[in-house]
């Protein structure tokens, strides 16, 4: 497997980790994979967002945007009731009892999302 292709993969299961901490290192990151070509420069770049976003604390709005992002991938499944369920929890949200995190995972489960599936975000890796 190409180096791109190995850093687009693990691309996939940190970005919402990602834009969960930090909205800016989460463009900057994008941004590298833009033109699809990978060097020692972009790798070094890689990392050092990476480094820098999972140091930050999190925002509520940060950690509640990568929320919407995830929600949009049931939100045309799921029943009523759960998607009473997002909207309380939501409107209920904080940082300190984060209930959305665990709701958004049994969704990922219980559909059977693929991507999300792979997500840090939901699912924590050890190294993380």
């Amino acid at each position: 497997m190409k180096i791109i292709a190995q850093r687009q993969q693990e691309w996939a299961s940190l970005k919402y980790l990602i834009l969960s901490k930090s909205q800016p290192d989460y463009k900057a990151i994008r941004a590298l994979f833009a033109d699809h070509e990978w060097n020692e420069k972009k790798e070094q770049a890689f990392r050092g967002y990476l480094q820098h976003a999972l140091e930050q604390p999190g925002k509520m709005g940060d950690r509640l945007n990568a929320y919407q992002h995830v929600w949009g991938y049931f939100k045309n499944k799921v029943t009523d009731m759960e998607r009473i369920k997002y909207q309380e929890l939501i409107e209920n949200f904080s940082l300190e009892q984060d209930e959305v995190l665990f709701f958004l995972k049994e969704l990922a489960i219980k559909y059977q999302e693929d991507y999300l599936l792979q997500s840090s975000l939901l699912f924590p890796k050890e190294e993380e």
